[in-house]
Protein backbone atom coordinates (compact mmCIF):
# COMPACT_ATOMS: atom_id res chain seq x y z
CA UNK A 1 0.00 0.00 0.00
CA UNK A 2 1.07 3.36 -0.30
CA UNK A 3 2.10 5.46 2.28
CA UNK A 4 -0.76 7.99 1.98
CA UNK A 5 -3.10 4.98 2.36
CA UNK A 6 -4.65 5.44 -1.01
CA UNK A 7 -6.77 2.23 -2.29
CA UNK A 8 -6.64 0.76 -5.88
CA UNK A 9 -9.97 1.53 -7.25
CA UNK A 10 -11.79 -1.64 -9.45
CA UNK A 11 -14.48 -1.22 -12.24
CA UNK A 12 -16.45 -3.95 -13.28
CA UNK A 13 -17.91 -4.02 -16.90
CA UNK A 14 -20.33 -6.24 -17.76
CA UNK A 15 -22.75 -5.94 -20.92
CA UNK A 16 -25.55 -5.97 -18.03
CA UNK A 17 -25.86 -3.38 -15.97
CA UNK A 18 -27.57 -5.37 -13.28
CA UNK A 19 -24.99 -8.03 -13.40
CA UNK A 20 -22.12 -5.45 -12.69
CA UNK A 21 -23.90 -4.26 -10.07
CA UNK A 22 -24.54 -7.77 -8.96
CA UNK A 23 -20.97 -8.74 -9.01
CA UNK A 24 -20.10 -5.67 -7.12
CA UNK A 25 -22.55 -5.70 -4.57
CA UNK A 26 -20.76 -9.78 -3.97
CA UNK A 27 -17.19 -8.60 -4.26
CA UNK A 28 -17.72 -5.71 -1.83
CA UNK A 29 -19.93 -7.79 0.71
CA UNK A 30 -17.42 -10.64 1.12
CA UNK A 31 -14.42 -7.96 1.57
CA UNK A 32 -15.25 -7.95 4.88
CA UNK A 33 -15.01 -5.72 7.50
CA UNK A 34 -13.60 -2.26 7.55
CA UNK A 35 -12.35 -0.41 4.52
CA UNK A 36 -13.65 -1.85 1.53
CA UNK A 37 -11.62 -0.77 -1.76
CA UNK A 38 -14.03 1.48 -4.05
CA UNK A 39 -15.55 -0.54 -6.66
CA UNK A 40 -17.76 0.74 -9.29
CA UNK A 41 -19.74 -1.20 -11.54
CA UNK A 42 -20.32 0.22 -15.27
CA UNK A 43 -22.54 -1.94 -17.44
CA UNK A 44 -24.48 -1.89 -19.96
CA UNK A 45 -25.28 1.49 -22.19
CA UNK A 46 -26.51 4.77 -21.13
CA UNK A 47 -30.50 4.11 -22.00
CA UNK A 48 -30.21 0.52 -19.78
CA UNK A 49 -30.14 -1.59 -23.10
CA UNK A 50 -27.57 -4.73 -23.14
CA UNK A 51 -23.98 -3.89 -24.28
CA UNK A 52 -20.73 -1.63 -23.29
CA UNK A 53 -20.39 2.09 -22.88
CA UNK A 54 -16.85 3.79 -23.06
CA UNK A 55 -18.68 6.80 -21.17
CA UNK A 56 -19.98 4.73 -18.43
CA UNK A 57 -16.95 3.23 -18.22
CA UNK A 58 -14.87 6.41 -17.99
CA UNK A 59 -17.08 7.71 -15.23
CA UNK A 60 -16.92 4.85 -13.24
CA UNK A 61 -12.88 4.74 -13.57
CA UNK A 62 -12.52 8.23 -12.37
CA UNK A 63 -14.83 7.68 -9.44
CA UNK A 64 -12.90 4.70 -8.23
CA UNK A 65 -9.95 6.47 -8.18
CA UNK A 66 -7.36 7.71 -5.56
CA UNK A 67 -4.31 7.88 -7.65
CA UNK A 68 -3.35 4.39 -7.06
CA UNK A 69 -4.88 3.00 -9.96
CA UNK A 70 -7.50 1.42 -11.40
CA UNK A 71 -8.17 -2.19 -12.05
CA UNK A 72 -10.85 -3.03 -14.53
CA UNK A 73 -11.90 -5.98 -15.09
CA UNK A 74 -14.74 -7.29 -17.67
CA UNK A 75 -17.33 -9.76 -18.33
CA UNK A 76 -16.63 -10.61 -22.46
CA UNK A 77 -15.00 -9.61 -25.73
CA UNK A 78 -16.80 -6.47 -26.69
CA UNK A 79 -16.42 -5.07 -23.10
CA UNK A 80 -12.60 -5.89 -23.95
CA UNK A 81 -12.31 -3.89 -27.22
CA UNK A 82 -13.74 -1.15 -25.36
CA UNK A 83 -11.46 -0.67 -22.64
CA UNK A 84 -8.58 -1.29 -24.88
CA UNK A 85 -9.85 1.68 -27.27
CA UNK A 86 -10.21 3.84 -23.71
CA UNK A 87 -7.00 2.58 -22.79
CA UNK A 88 -5.91 3.72 -26.23
CA UNK A 89 -6.55 7.26 -26.36
CA UNK A 90 -5.06 7.79 -23.03
CA UNK A 91 -7.14 10.45 -21.60
CA UNK A 92 -9.87 8.92 -21.46
CA UNK A 93 -9.13 6.77 -18.13
CA UNK A 94 -7.45 7.68 -15.32
CA UNK A 95 -3.19 7.22 -14.87
CA UNK A 96 -2.52 3.70 -13.48
CA UNK A 97 -5.97 2.60 -15.68
CA UNK A 98 -5.22 -1.28 -16.08
CA UNK A 99 -7.04 -3.72 -17.61
CA UNK A 100 -6.93 -7.29 -15.86
CA UNK A 101 -7.44 -10.73 -17.65
CA UNK A 102 -9.22 -12.48 -14.86
CA UNK A 103 -12.43 -14.30 -14.69
CA UNK A 104 -15.31 -11.67 -13.98
CA UNK A 105 -16.60 -12.86 -10.78
CA UNK A 106 -13.89 -14.63 -9.30
CA UNK A 107 -11.24 -12.11 -10.14
CA UNK A 108 -13.51 -9.58 -9.34
CA UNK A 109 -13.55 -10.73 -5.47
CA UNK A 110 -10.11 -11.60 -5.30
CA UNK A 111 -9.55 -8.09 -6.88
CA UNK A 112 -11.83 -6.11 -4.20
CA UNK A 113 -10.25 -8.24 -1.25
CA UNK A 114 -6.64 -7.68 -2.14
CA UNK A 115 -7.02 -3.91 -2.86
CA UNK A 116 -9.39 -3.59 0.15
CA UNK A 117 -6.12 -4.90 2.41
CA UNK A 118 -4.01 -2.14 0.66
CA UNK A 119 -2.47 -3.92 -2.08
CA UNK A 120 -1.15 -2.08 -4.77
CA UNK A 121 -1.71 -2.60 -8.08
CA UNK A 122 0.24 -5.18 -9.16
CA UNK A 123 -0.74 -7.24 -6.21
CA UNK A 124 -4.22 -6.43 -7.36
CA UNK A 125 -3.80 -7.89 -10.98
CA UNK A 126 -1.67 -10.55 -9.51
CA UNK A 127 -4.80 -12.11 -7.01
CA UNK A 128 -7.50 -11.32 -9.63
CA UNK A 129 -5.28 -13.40 -12.74
CA UNK A 130 -4.77 -16.28 -9.79
CA UNK A 131 -8.96 -16.70 -9.63
CA UNK A 132 -8.37 -18.45 -13.24
CA UNK A 133 -7.07 -21.56 -10.98
CA UNK A 134 -9.65 -21.49 -8.54
CA UNK A 135 -10.26 -25.38 -8.89
CA UNK A 136 -14.70 -25.56 -8.03
CA UNK A 137 -14.28 -29.93 -8.02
Amino acid sequence: MSGDGKLVGVVLVSHSAAVAAAVAELATGLAGGGTTAPVAPAGGTPDGGLGTSSELIAQAAAAVDSGAGVAVLVDLGSAVLTVKALLAEGDELPEGTRLIDAPFVEGAVAAVVTASAGADLDAVEAAASEAYGYRKV
